[in-house]
Formats: C-alpha cells, structure tokens, sequence
C-alpha cells in the first residue's frame, strides 16, 4: 500500500525522517498510572474479538504519547504488516513483503495536522472502513493508532475526522510523578551509556517542569554535549551547555 499528500490510495510516498527505529519500546516505558494502555499494547496486535476501528492515546505533553506509537512501529513490522506514520511534519510509509499483509496506520499530534494532512488521516479511516475505490481490491486491511493532546471531541480539526477519532478505544495518558520521571530518565541515561549523577536530575528538575519530551531532549543534546567535549556529564557541565544554548 502507497500512498501520498492527496489522500487517494494507491500513491506515492513523501520521504519523512523519523530517526533512526532503536528508540525506547514498551520495556522502556514507565508506567505510572497508564498500566491500562500498556496491557492493551502488550496484547497488541488485537484479536478480531478485541479489535477496535480506532485507538486514541491523549494526554499532556511528556505523558509518553509519541512513545507508545514509535513502539508499535517496529513490532507492527516484525508481525509483517506494513506501517504508515502521519504527523505534523508529513508522512512515511514501509510496506509489507505480502502486499495482501495488514497495514497499521499511526497518526501523531492530531491536534496539529494542517488541512492536507487532515484530509489524508480522513482517507485513512475512509479505508480502514472499506470504502469503495479508496485502495488496491487486494490490498490487507488498515488499522488506525492515534494520539493527540487532548481528547477527540477537543481536537481542532475538521468535524468528520473528528468524529472517526473518537470511535473506537480512547486512553487518557497521566503524566508522570515525579519519582516517574527520575527512573525514565535514568532509564534513558542508561540506554545512551551515559553515566548520569543524581544531582544532574535534580539540577533539572529543580529548574524546569516534568514535561518528558522537553527534559529528554536536553537529555540527548547534554549526551552530544559531553562527547564533543571529552568530559564525563556533571552540573557544571550542563550550566555550561545551558549557557551557550542562551547565549
């Protein structure tokens, strides 16, 4: 299955970098209070029993939305289904082997589609329903992943993919305590090989919120931070970066 920005299926595809696929999957996820989510995604792919139109993770930024989808990618793959990602930026796709295989369409930052990539999400759910001439007769089925800041009813969207978000399963996603927040970034610490000190999480999180996209890309850029300089990462280290960042 192919497609492109104008929202017909068959089509081609607009190149989209996702960085590279060995990023933190389920494992790595800190569950918190979202054990709930992470049952349904353990047991994915779904039954035909427990299969549902849709699924819709919303929550604050940091509550691990874009986590969770970027972990059905690479699971979505290895069950040989073919994957199309659609977010804020545009889109990529990977196609299956078996051209007659399941695609899984994960849809990101629904609350910040602009009008061409609304009308593509929409084709999605036009397809994933069955509708006449949307795709290839032998083409497998599509399934629909979503996730966006705030409940379907909220999202400022047009009212028909608005509608097709709210109809299957809906998780809200709580962000983490802070106590949460720790052990993610230690986790992630450790998954870099970094030799984190606690008084590094504590500096942060004594300066900023617990927003987890924002800490964590700090995170990386103090991982770059540290190779470039040759130094082991500390407080003063961070101060350092954070001061040329602003300066």
């Amino acid at each position: 299955m192919v497609l492109d920005m104008s929202g017909r299926l068959p089509m081609r595809q607009m190149p989209l970098d996702l960085g590279p696929l060995t990023t933190p999957g389920l494992d790595e996820f800190i569950v918190g209070d979202n054990a709930q989510v992470l049952e349904w995604l353990q047991a994915w792919p779904p039954t035909e029993a427990t299969r549902a139109p849709v699924t819709y993770f919303w929550g604050p930024s940091g509550s691990g939305k874009t986590h969770l989808l970027r972990a059905l990618l690479p699971r979505a793959l290895a069950c040989g289904q073919g994957v199309i990602w659609v977010n804020a930026q545009g889109c990529q796709m990977w196609d299956a082997d078996d051209p007659a295989a399941p695609t899984l369409a994960l849809i990101d930052d629904c609350e910040r589609l602009d009008g061409h990539l609304q009308h593509l999400a929409f084709n999605l759910f036009i397809t994933a329903a069955g509708g006449v001439g949307t795709h290839d007769a032998d083409a497998g089925p599509l399934s629909i992943v979503a996730a966006g800041a705030m409940p379907p009813v909220d999202l400022p969207v047009r009212d028909d993919l608005r509608t097709r978000l709210g109809w299957g399963l809906i998780f809200a996603l709580s962000p983490l305590s802070e106590e949460g927040v720790r052990e993610a970034l230690h986790a992630e610490a450790a998954r870099r090989g970094m030799a984190l000190g606690e008084g590094v999480v504590s500096y942060l999180l004594s300066r900023y919120s617990r927003d987890l996209t924002f800490l964590m890309s700090v995170l990386g850029r103090l991982d770059r931070f540290a190779l470039a300089e040759h130094r082991t990462v500390s407080v003063p280290l961070l101060k350092q970066m954070l001061a040329l960042e602003t300066a």
